[in-house]
């Protein structure tokens, strides 16, 4: 059974290690991956929120809700370790960092990420995610060459 469950600072490491997986099978670890990965308490103190998917007492995922701004905030640092994937995991800590951005009052909701992702960027769209102009100004990660806006089920 999965359980989704609030950052804590005793999950600190899983949330880095997680993350640094995928980050080191598919691309290269970014300084801006080091420092966000270094310091998640930075991401809860801004306004944002960590979710993590825990079964038993092992955590398996994680998922972030980052604040960009007064009204903007960033889905990232998303990652299931790859024993645990194809089981519904990114599909309920992207349910949480949905349900946490509304309880926001709104704004917008975004990511980043890459083409060569196909199963992440699947899963966006089917849950709501669509394609959008990049805003002006710098891109977070070199890897990215995507940006999508959250519009919900019905958009």
């Amino acid at each position: 059974m999965i359980e989704i469950v609030p950052f804590e600072a005793r999950y600190a490491s899983d949330f880095k290690d997680l993350n640094l997986e995928w980050l080191r099978k598919y691309f290269l670890v970014e300084p801006i991956d080091e420092e966000v990965l270094g310091r998640p308490d930075l991401i809860i103190s801004n306004g944002g929120a960590i979710f993590l998917a825990r079964t038993q007492a092992r955590i398996v995922g994680t998922a972030a809700l980052i604040k960009s701004d007064a009204r903007r905030y960033e889905l990232s640092k998303m990652a299931v370790t790859p024993a645990c994937q194809r089981q519904g995991i990114s599909r309920l800590l992207l349910s949480a960092v949905i349900e946490a951005f509304a309880a926001t009052g709104g704004g917008e909701l975004f990511l980043e990420s890459s083409s060569t992702l196909t199963p992440a960027l699947t899963l966006y769209e089917s849950a709501g995610f669509v394609h959008a102009a990049r805003p002006p100004g710098p891109v977070h990660y070199d890897r990215s060459d995507v940006y999508m806006v959250y519009r919900g089920m019905h958009a």
